[in-house]
């Protein structure tokens, strides 16, 4: 059964009302009117284009009979998006000025915030669409074009199918967050990025990195189109850290960290993004103390010596007890307020 895209909720005559009311409707008006508008709804880059170019002119009546066609035999248009407001993207297409509102856009996300939807039609600007003619209104110089009319639901996560690959980088939403991993819409289908695939360093929990909502880039690991399932990356468009781990760092080295994790057996701290180093219990103070929280606590800001350098297996051993020997003369951990004095040895 075919949609009624014309009886889209968004496009009830109060929607209508405030759009004009705000001078951000696509419509068709005098140049000097446009102009006005123009100020008002476009980005300044589009501003910039509309100034170097000749002033709109009238449509003329073959124009409005050929929309008024279109609208009744439903036929596929190609129209190219020249500009956006809040309520959706505008675009050109014979002769005339046309509208294709938010919720007809395809590929936008519900969870959208005010600005990341504002980036996202700013990114269109210049794109050709395949669009159906679904409002003509003469007098009013209204119409409106929908985009999502042009193909069923189905047949685009069909064509997402086909067109994702391995080593692809796409964009998409976060649409669940869950101690796993994260779900991406990809703009009709979801794949998932597992835990141990957001970020290079230690991610305790998804959430702490993710919400639902948020736009992110992500690199396709694989595609099992017959178990309907693809595998995402974040981590994987950013270099790994441990590749060149001893090109930046040597042994003897001081460097400021914060303490991310403390077990039994030591704490963990974080050099930069992405990568952390262990310094054992043994290497936090000189003396008796229970357990590693008698020295350091998550979040502490730290300087630590290097002791060693393990790229290939992602190890980086680190000392607090040897900073406190060889700089300061003393046999507790310090702080990176106290060594103040040895920043000009930390790397950049």
């Amino acid at each position: 059964m075919q949609t009624d895209f014309r009886r889209d909720e968004t496009l009830d005559e109060s929607y209508w009302q405030a759009l004009f009311a705000e001078g951000e409707v696509a419509r068709t008006v005098p140049p000097e009117v446009m102009q006005e508008w123009q100020a008002v709804a476009m980005t300044t880059r589009d501003q910039e284009t509309a100034s170097r170019a000749e002033p709109p002119k009238a449509p003329s009546d073959e124009a409005w009979q050929i929309a008024q066609e279109a609208l009744q035999s439903g036929g596929v248009c190609n129209a190219q998006v020249v500009g956006y407001n809040r309520g959706g993207l505008l675009i050109e297409w014979q002769e005339l000025r046309g509208f294709v509102p938010a919720s007809h856009v395809v590929g936008l996300s519900p969870f959208m915030d005010d600005e990341a939807r504002k980036a996202e039609f700013a990114r269109r600007v210049g794109w050709n669409l395949c669009v159906k003619v679904i409002e003509v209104d003469r007098i009013q110089g209204r119409l409106v074009v929908s985009e999502r009319a042009t193909s069923s639901e189905e047949s685009r996560r069909e064509a997402l199918w086909e067109d994702l690959c391995e080593g692809a980088v796409r964009r998409g939403y976060v649409t669940n967050v869950c101690a796993f991993g994260a779900f991406v819409d990809l703009g009709g289908l979801e794949g998932l990025i597992h835990i141990s695939e957001i970020s290079w360093g230690r991610v305790n929990h998804p959430s702490d990195v993710l919400r639902t909502g948020d736009p992110v880039e992500v690199y396709v690991i694989s595609v099992d189109r017959a178990g309907k399932r693809v595998a995402l990356s974040l981590k994987r468009l950013r270099p790994d850290p441990w590749a060149t781990v001893a090109e930046r760092y040597r042994v003897g080295q001081l460097v400021k960290g914060t303490v991310t994790n403390v077990v039994n057996f030591g704490a963990f701290v974080r050099v930069e993004e992405g990568l952390e180093g262990l310094i054992h219990v043994s290497e936090l103070a000189e003396g008796q103390f229970l357990h590693p929280r008698n020295v350091v606590n998550e979040g502490d800001a730290v300087v630590a010596c290097v002791l060693s350098i393990d790229g290939s297996q992602r190890r980086l051993a680190l000392s607090l007890r040897k900073v406190a020997e060889d700089r300061l003369g003393v046999t507790a951990p310090v702080s990176v307020e106290t060594m103040a004095g040895s920043y000009n040895q930390l790397p950049a």
